[in-house]
């Protein structure tokens, strides 16, 4: 392999920051050892060796791209970690490998598509599922490849996969903001979810009954979700950051005949009120958890505080229901501006225990933080994740973007964090993290948005340059369909292998493969959804798709992805009318909708668009006034701000609003998005 021939610039070097002396030592080490290392040893040796967290992390950058300079694309983007032979041996892929005595990653991808009944048996042992009636086969076809059976006529509860580990190992370590960490056992929380689930049915919930969790991810909030299911129940995730109106839609949706809510939200050193946001959504009975404010709330009739709620009864024989049976409701966006409720089966979890047995490379013991709420999937995803992984969840009640969660990390020796790169923004434009020692950190994973080569770089940097496995998925996949491992290099924002157990093709607008296109699965896979609440199934997913060569009927997911050199993929967000806002998925009627309302508005076309150099989405809104109604741009964009706050979620903020005499559309009147999106990249 060719050498890097390095010259670095002591003046350069100064300019980002470092004293003459440390610049010229900097230099003269880095340009000696470049005439005796390839590219990747040169860049590991210095990542490891020679950057440190003092170093500005414009040095960082800067050698990076020094050092890759002239690498040869056709290799895949330029590799900011590689694995270790000790830590590829270590690895639950390798383990996988070794048991189908299969001597390749490449080769366990094609095994695991070209075997799909057999990949998932081999994961449902392997991450001992249990069951009360065991499965007479693992996949059923004959109907189609769109609606599968899995696991044909066995009866189980997923909860009971969830409390395989030690009664006294650590099942969650919790934080809340300006406090101490406080850790719940497997035997602890087994409890508190039995008793979750013999006050459900004490209450009168039945089998089947619908019953929504709008409140933060804390230990107790984890133990209500599992209390439903293991009750026979169905879960309704819906994020507590959501307005009242948008709280009583996805209610309403889903059949709500309950509602666990707590009284305040604490938040930023802010007490915001959470209940009343139920009151006013005319939700059905609500259990009412107390965040310890200093108020209190008067209940309505019906309602019940949490204690009162909570049985003293700690051991509950789970309900047993079909692979098929629904287990938690989730919300997507929705192109017609109502949300997609999205069911989770008994079977949906066994897509993201997989995943983050394989690709997060998550094992026993491990401790795993991802800032999230159960109104996104991966709150849900980091339930299941840890427990049946028989790992811990760390969750820091607080703001994520400040010192304090970085704190947390440190403290709870946090060994995997995901999160959205939303945050690493933050934390790398505000420098908080200064200080803090996250060596405990294994890797990475992000998802929710597209990332860029700086932030992931940064953020790498964090931890003494560990790998970011990048995820991307969705609601209804259950888990990820492009991603990474830890037997493969880590290049920035990019994905170095489609997930284990899918497959995709990239089209173009005539059904052609390209290498940069719009993406489509190729089912089946556990995990991916088979009905929706509010839509019709088929249509959304499989009407009007092409057929992939053995003939199977493609399935649409809206994504736009790029093939690179040496296996590797790079996302362009959506083809479609979604959005990715802070990891939040929203459609652009959502907000229109909403906005249509402020008066002397027209009419509103909500698009995002993302930074040359890739990265989370940013809104836009063109917006076309009323006849004769003139409006300061400032002025306005704070009254559309204040409405989206008030009538969808606060996290959603407003970048630019463009001001335009009309919107183009379609012979068929639908406005062209996309033609907007170019005419304000232009």
């Amino acid at each position: 392999m060719a050498l890097t021939v390095m010259n670095l610039n002591v003046e350069q070097i100064t300019r980002l920051g470092l004293s003459q002396p440390a610049a010229i030592a900097l230099a003269q080490r880095i340009n000696e050892l470049s005439s005796s290392l390839t590219t990747e040893k040169l860049w590991q040796v210095i990542s490891k060796d020679i950057l440190t967290l003092n170093h500005p992390f414009e040095l960082h950058l800067f050698l990076f791209d020094a050092v890759f300079f002239n690498w040869d694309s056709s290799k895949g983007p330029p590799p900011a970690w590689i694995p270790t032979d000790e830590i590829i041996t270590s690895t639950n892929i390798t383990s996988v490998m070794r048991e189908l005595n299969i001597k390749s990653y490449d080769e366990l991808h094609q095994w695991s598509i070209q075997n799909r009944d057999s990949f998932w048996e081999l994961m449902i042992n392997r991450l001992n599922i249990q069951f009360k009636v065991a499965p007479s086969e693992i996949l059923d076809t004959s109907s189609s490849s769109e609606s599968p059976r899995w696991l044909t006529s066995a009866q189980l509860n997923i909860v009971d996969s969830c409390f395989q580990a030690d009664k006294d190992a650590i099942a969650i370590i919790a934080q809340p903001e300006d406090n101490n960490i406080i850790s719940t056992t497997y035997g602890e929380l087994e409890a508190l979810t039995n008793r979750v689930a013999n006050g459900i049915s004490d209450a009168g919930f039945v089998t089947g009954d619908s019953i929504a969790i709008c409140m933060p991810m804390t230990t107790e909030c984890v133990a209500i979700y599992l209390g439903i299911i293991k009750a026979g129940c169905v879960a309704v995730s819906i994020a507590d950051s959501f307005a009242s109106d948008e709280i009583a839609l996805r209610l309403k949706i889903a059949k709500c005949v309950g509602v666990f809510n707590q009284d305040y939200i604490s938040r930023g050193g802010k007490e915001l009120p959470s209940y009343e946001k139920i009151v006013s959504a005319d939700g059905p009975a609500a259990i009412v958890l107390s965040s310890n404010n200093s108020e209190t709330v008067k209940l309505r009739d019906g309602d019940l505080e949490w204690n009162a709620f909570l049985s003293d009864k700690l051991q509950f024989e789970s309900i047993p229901r079909s692979p098929d049976d629904h287990s938690n409701i989730l919300y997507s966006s929705g192109t017609t501006g109502e949300p997609k409720a999205i069911p989770w089966t008994q079977t949906t979890p066994i897509k993201s225990v997989a995943d983050a047995y394989l690709h997060q490379d998550i094992h026993e013991g491990d401790r795993i933080a991802w800032p999230t709420n159960l109104g996104w999937m991966m709150g849900p995803w980091l339930i299941y994740a840890s427990l049946i992984n028989k790992a811990s969840m760390g969750l820091y009640y607080g703001v994520p973007t400040g010192k304090g969660f970085g704190e947390f990390v440190q403290n709870a020796e946090i060994t995997m964090l995901g999160l959205v790169p939303s945050i690493v923004k933050a934390w790398k434009n505000t420098n908080c993290l200064s200080g803090l020692d996250w060596c405990k950190i294994k890797a990475f994973s992000s998802t929710g948005e597209s990332s860029n080569v700086s932030d992931m770089l940064y953020l790498m940097s964090l931890a003494g340059y560990k790998p970011v496995i990048e995820y991307c998925g969705g609601t209804e996949i259950g888990g990820g369909y492009i991603t990474g491992t830890l037997v493969q290099p880590s290049s920035p924002a990019t994905f170095s292998t489609l997930a284990l157990g899918l497959d995709v093709v990239i089209l173009d607008e005539n059904a052609g493969e390209v290498d940069n296109g719009e993406l489509f699965l190729i089912p089946p896979s556990i995990g991916l959804s088979q009905d929706l609440l509010n839509r019709d199934h088929k249509e959304i997913y499989f009407d009007g798709t092409p057929r992939d060569k053995s003939g199977i009927a493609l399935r649409r997911h809206g994504d736009q992805m790029e093939r690179l050199g040496g296996g590797y993929f790079r996302a362009h967000g959506r083809v479609d009318d979604t959005m990715n806002l802070g990891g939040i998925k929203i459609s652009s009627a959502e907000i229109e909708r909403a906005l249509n309302q402020v008066e002397g508005v027209s009419e509103t076309a909500a698009i995002s668009v993302s930074p040359p150099e890739g990265g989370p989405e940013s809104l836009v809104i063109f917006t076309v006034l009323e006849q004769a109604v003139s409006l300061e741009k400032e002025s306005l964009k704070r009254q559309m701000q204040n409405t989206i706050k008030n009538n969808l979620n606060p996290l959603f903020r407003i970048y630019d609003i463009v001001l335009t005499d009309a919107l183009p559309r379609t012979a068929s009147n639908k406005i062209m998005r996309r033609e907007l999106r170019t005419e304000y990249r232009g």
